[in-house]
Parts: C-alpha cells; structure tokens; sequence
C-alpha cells in the first residue's frame, strides 16, 4: 500500500490529537503542519514535523503533500477546503464539514470537480459499540426501528483548557452564531444526527426545543424530535451544561432493543498511554478514522463518512432551527 503524506492544517486541540495519533499510522505521516501560532509549530518541530507554515497556503503548495486535515475553526472549513481541492489534494475535514448547507454543498462540488477524496471525521462511526450497534441493525437483529434515542452529553466550550499550568480562556469564536452556524446541536448534534441517519436512514422532519441557560448567543442545550424515512422516530437530547459526559444511543426494534454508548476514559489513563507512545483507548477512534482516510487515499475507496453526509447533516440541523417549538 502506498504511504499517504498527509498536511495537517490547524493544531488546536483535536489538530494536536491527529498529529498525536498520526505518528502510529502504518499507511501514512503527516509531512507538514500549518497553524498560525508559532508557539504549536514549535511543538510540532520538536514532535519530528520539519515542514511546518504559518500560512496553509504555503502547505497545499507543496508537492510531497497528498491529503490535508482540516482542523480548523469551523468558519474556516469551507475556504481551506477549496483551497485544497483546487490543489488536487484529498481532504479529511472536522465536522460539521461547514457552518451551513450551502457551504457544505460548494465543498462537496469542488472536491467532485477537481477529483478528490473527500471524508467527513464522524470518528463515533469508528467506535466498536456503535459499529456493533450498526452490524445489528444491518443483519435485522433488531427487526424494524420503531423508536430511537440519542443523547451526547457534555461541557461543550467549557471544557477544561490549559496551556501547561495555566487555564486558558474560551476562543471568542464559539459563541459567535455567525461564525459557527450554531450552539450545542450545531457542535455535538452533529454526531448525534450522523449515528442516527447511519442506523435509520434519512430525516424527513425534525422539530427543536433550543434552550439557552448561560445566556449565550447560539444555543447550549436542544431537544429534538425527528421522523426517517423508515417511519422510526428518534429523540436527540444535546447539552454544553453537564460535566459529566455521556454519548448514547438506543434503539428499539420490533425484535429487539439495543443500546451503544462511548466508554468514559480516566485522564490519567490516556496521558499514561500517550506517554508510552500509544494512541490512547479514548482516541483510538480518531487514530482508525484517519487509518481508513488514508486507505481511501491509497486505493481509491469511498470514505465510510463521505461529504454528502456532513451536508445532510447540516440539513437536518437547519430543518431544526427553522422548525423550533415552544414549551411552557
């Protein structure tokens, strides 16, 4: 199998766990690394990267680059994904792909126009519980999905953030609609939506109640109520207000019930095996996305979370805005 040399464009937290990840990939290696903040292209220099830019330009110029990952803000999806397709370079990108449909749509167009690769990072489809989940929803274990639940829990922006010893502030970003497209159902609902539409197909209605308990701009919790085209019906529960953490989802079927949830990992656990120099069990999802990224690079392979889901996506979530229900 061919090498893929992969650019990694954006080193905040989820830019520093691929480039983490990457270092135990079989199939590929991340080449070059463009952040504009010269303290993380540090980092980077000392983690082995030699090639490292303060303007992506710069990385999608070079030639020995096959791929980018695109770990940026998600305002900035949408150009840097041009950008990169016009290059002729394959393209992971975070979710959500972009901050509305219609950006989503150009990206999905211009990978189609320039002939590139183009993948979605939905890493819970990576998750052994929640591709267990799909296996027996495919083999009919479950019989037909009458009702569904998904829930994905957690702090959101307020996550702990540190630079060394000392805590740093939440990037102004987060709370600028504008520039995100959206709150919680945005961020997380993403993920929430994606398991759903991959276990039951495509939504055909979705109604929200968004709530807004730290007074932010965009939401910071969201109920919803969707239908499928399979006739299911499945409830989304999203949150940035709890600590605790918890991905769930559930199925009841007409033979059966079943539920997949993402195993909470200490802390110290991880950092133990990132020091010993292994993907950590929290992100090993993350590390098999990009091994199958590559693999779709290498062979030519359509990626298990392609661009039109991040679009579809992107739609169900818009529907939700648009369709918001009043409650007490």
């Amino acid at each position: 199998m061919k090498q893929v040399n992969l650019g990694l464009v954006g080193l905040g937290y989820i830019g520093k766990t691929h480039l983490r990840n990457s270092s135990s990939l079989s199939n590929a290696k991340i080449v070059a690394v463009a952040d504009v903040s010269k303290k993380a292209l540090r980092r980077a220099k000392k983690m082995g990267i030699e090639n490292v830019y303060t303007d992506y330009e710069q990385l999608l110029r070079q030639p020995e680059v096959d791929a980018v990952i695109i770990a940026l803000p998600t305002h900035l999806h949408r150009d840097c994904a041009l950008r990169a397709a016009e290059a002729g370079k394959a393209i992971f990108v975070e979710k959500p792909i972009a901050k509305n449909p219609e950006e989503g749509r150009e990206i999905v167009k211009s990978a189609k126009k320039h002939g590139v690769t183009l993948m979605v990072g939905y890493h819970f489809r990576f998750n052994p519980a929640f591709r267990k989940l799909k296996e027996k929803v495919q083999n009919g274990e479950l019989g037909e999905i009458q009702v569904a639940a998904a829930t994905f829990l957690g702090s959101g922006p307020f996550t702990h953030r540190a630079e060394g010893w000392a805590p740093m502030p939440v990037p102004s970003w987060w709370f600028d609609k504008e520039l995100i497209g959206g709150g919680a159902l945005m961020d997380v609902g993403s993920h929430a939506i994606n398991l759903l539409r991959w276990y039951l197909g495509e939504i055909t209605d979705i109604r929200s109640v968004l709530r807004h308990r730290f007074n932010l701009g965009p939401e910071d919790s969201a109920t919803c109520m969707a239908k499928f085209d399979s006739g299911a019906l499945a409830f989304v529960n999203i949150g940035w207000f709890s600590q605790g953490r918890q991905v769930k989802v559930d199925l009841f079927g007409t033979a059966g019930i079943s539920s997949a949830e993402d195993p909470s990992v200490s802390k110290v656990l991880q950092t133990a095996q990132l020091l010993m120099g292994r993907p950590s069990q929290y992100f090993l999802p993350h590390f098999w996305e990009l091994e199958h990224f590559a693999d779709c690079v290498a062979n030519d392979k359509q990626p298990i979370s392609s661009g039109l889901d991040g679009v579809r996506d992107l739609e169900a979530i818009y529907k939700a805005y648009d369709n918001q229900m009043q409650i007490g």
